[in-house]
């Protein structure tokens, strides 16, 4: 099958060589385009594109494409039975949705319509939900609201992390979208009950607020962790908490008063032991390593910055 492939980060890559690996023609593959990272800020190409070229295939990078009327046609002209998009970065104006023969496929990380949007997978750990999964989508103008062609659904724990749960998804949607297009599955309306959205995060949903109770002050460190990350402030210096959990123990103490051993009160009487850390310019640490080069004293406080 005559393909493109559109998508940006880590979780496209598995999805893009299995399609090369299963035989289909990959045409030309859609990407963001390089952007300044690192300390040198440096032009870096986004993951998919990396692993592109490697394989050979033709990649574009356009900047945006609603009213970029020549990348609609080039796209037409590609001649495509569909695309596959796997977190591309982009909306797909309805040119290019209706240009290939069987559509736009999207290789969505969440069980729709249950987190719609741009952090499904960090969406699902923060609010406790018990399971997560992939949902193969035929894509529409709408928002993440096309009808569902496959789903496979995974547990999420209260170990589960984002990354796990990031990896896992990824190598499901690799498998998924060889099924579909193999398949051709009767498509099934998203139910308009139980729809909700995931946001994107950022900078700003950083700081930790230790007036929330323990558990959901463990599923944010969780979910936030690689990114946008997750902080807390001591004596002015600011924190990233790796790894919590919370802890049976309860306490009268005041939210973010420090207790013995890596303990810090929360919401509710509530207590979270904190299990990994990193400060400014040193290496991320395991509790006991990092209280021996960095003293918590109890009764200081953890604020959010």
């Amino acid at each position: 099958m005559r393909l493109a492939f559109m998508g940006s980060p880590d979780f496209a890559v598995p999805a893009l060589r299995a399609l090369a690996k299963a035989g289909h023609e990959i045409a030309a593959v859609y990407c963001q385009p390089p952007k300044p990272a690192h300390r040198g800020q440096a032009l870096t190409r986004c993951p998919v594109h990396v692993a592109a070229e490697e394989m050979g295939l033709a990649v574009r990078t356009p900047a945006r494409l609603r009213k970029a009327e020549e990348e609609h046609a080039a796209f037409a002209a590609l001649g495509l039975d569909a695309a596959i998009v796997a977190a591309y970065g982009l909306i797909l104006p309805k040119a290019m949705l209706d240009a290939p023969r069987r559509g736009c496929l999207n290789i969505h990380a969440s069980l729709l319509p249950r987190w719609r949007g741009a952090a499904p997978i960090q969406a699902a750990i923060l609010t406790g939900d018990a399971e997560s999964g992939v949902t193969i989508m035929r894509m529409e103008e709408g928002l993440d609201t096309g009808p569902m062609l496959l789903k496979e659904a995974v547990p999420v724990t209260d170990a589960t992390t984002a990354p796990v749960l990031h990896d896992a998804l990824s190598a499901i949607g690799a498998r998924l979208i060889l099924r579909a297009l193999d398949e051709d599955p009767p498509p099934v309306p998203q139910p308009e009950e139980g729809v909700t959205y995931a946001p994107k995060l950022g900078p700003a949903d950083r700081p930790l607020d230790f007036g929330l109770d323990a558990i959901n002050l463990a599923r944010r460190v969780r979910a936030l962790n690689p990114w946008p990350g997750t902080v807390a402030a001591h004596r002015g210096t600011v924190l990233k908490l790796l790894a919590a959990v919370p802890d049976p123990t309860r306490t009268d103490a005041a939210p973010g008063t420090i207790l013995s051993g890596g303990y810090v009160a929360c919401g509710g009487g509530t207590v979270l032991r904190l299990l990994k850390l990193q400060r400014p310019g040193k290496a991320a640490q395991e509790i006991d390593a990092f209280l021996r080069g960095y003293a918590l004293p109890e009764g200081e406080r953890l604020e959010t910055p």
